[in-house]
């Protein structure tokens, strides 16, 4: 009887679970509005600049990397959708209208059924995080030679190369 109340105790201990599931859900939705702001900024920088026919010695940069500022916040806010979603389905309950399909087919997109899974879907969208964050500073970094060039030529083909291996990474054939 005390190994029944015990392990019943136990199960319904991965209720705390929520608790992560909750605060994910709130950092990817504050994610998204900042996020949704930089690029509202952005846009009324761009319009005001040119109703204003000023032309700021940076004007183009500056816009890249308000935008790619703010694609770099909604992915890390898909990590945290991710996150929240693989945690629920794992320890909680399936997510019903994830299932739900007009065609009767399963969404794979937040389809996890495994500790593995949601590492990987995470690791992989926290690889374009780096990826977009590594653009952004090649955009604001200034080139002073060949070999400086040829540095940068070597790492954007090192990126490609990684992104070509992810890729490939849970592709069974």
């Amino acid at each position: 009887m005390i190994e029944k109340i015990f392990e019943n105790g136990l199960w319904g201990s991965r209720f705390v679970i929520i608790l992560a599931v909750i605060f994910g859900l709130v950092g990817a939705v504050t994610l998204f509005i900042v996020a949704s702001v930089d690029v509202y900024t952005t846009a009324s920088y761009v319009l005001n600049t040119y109703l204003t026919h000023a032309h700021p010695k940076n004007f183009h940069e500056d816009i890249v990397g308000g935008i790619i500022g703010a694609v770099d916040l909604y992915l890390i806010g898909v990590v945290m959708l991710l996150f929240s979603f693989g945690l629920y389905e794992l320890f909680i309950s399936d997510i019903d209208p994830a299932k739900e399909h007009d065609d009767g087919e399963e969404n794979q997109l937040l389809a996890i059924h495994s500790l593995d899974q949601l590492k990987d879907k995470i690791s992989k969208v926290i690889v374009m995080v780096l990826v977009v964050g590594f653009f952004q500073k090649v955009g604001h970094t200034t080139f002073n030679g060949a070999l400086e060039l040829l540095y940068l030529a070597l790492s954007i083909t090192a990126v490609a190369v990684g992104l070509y291996f992810l890729s490939k990474v849970g592709h069974h054939h």
